[in-house]
């Protein structure tokens, strides 16, 4: 298996595996469901989510997308890295683990 996955149990308590996407270079216009709606083109998005800084508000430039399978989330990669998206070239690669960093 790679990239990062996470387990949840739907509704019928049943497990599923998402791989989770890295999305840089994002316009800081972009919103979660625009995002959300561009990566849908390769399949079933479970969650997408633009990462904001904290003292702004704003938009950091890049997000996570989840996607429920491997192979739409492998798809996503081959339709979007390097590809143009509202004026900039996105970075799309699987998600590495969070490392722990010393606190400020």
């Amino acid at each position: 298996m790679r990239g990062r996955y996470f387990a949840y149990v739907n509704k019928l308590n049943c497990i599923h595996m998402a791989k989770k996407l890295y999305v840089g270079g994002l316009p800081y216009s972009t919103t979660d469901s625009e995002l959300q709606e561009a990566f849908a083109q390769a399949g079933a998005v479970s969650s997408a989510t633009i990462i904001m800084d904290r003292m702004t508000g704003r938009s950091k430039g890049f997000g996570f997308v989840e996607f429920e399978n491997d192979g739409d989330a492998d798809k996503a990669i081959d339709m979007w890295n390097g590809k143009d998206f509202g004026g900039r070239n996105l970075t799309v690669n699987e998600a590495r683990p969070l490392e722990e960093r010393p606190r400020r």
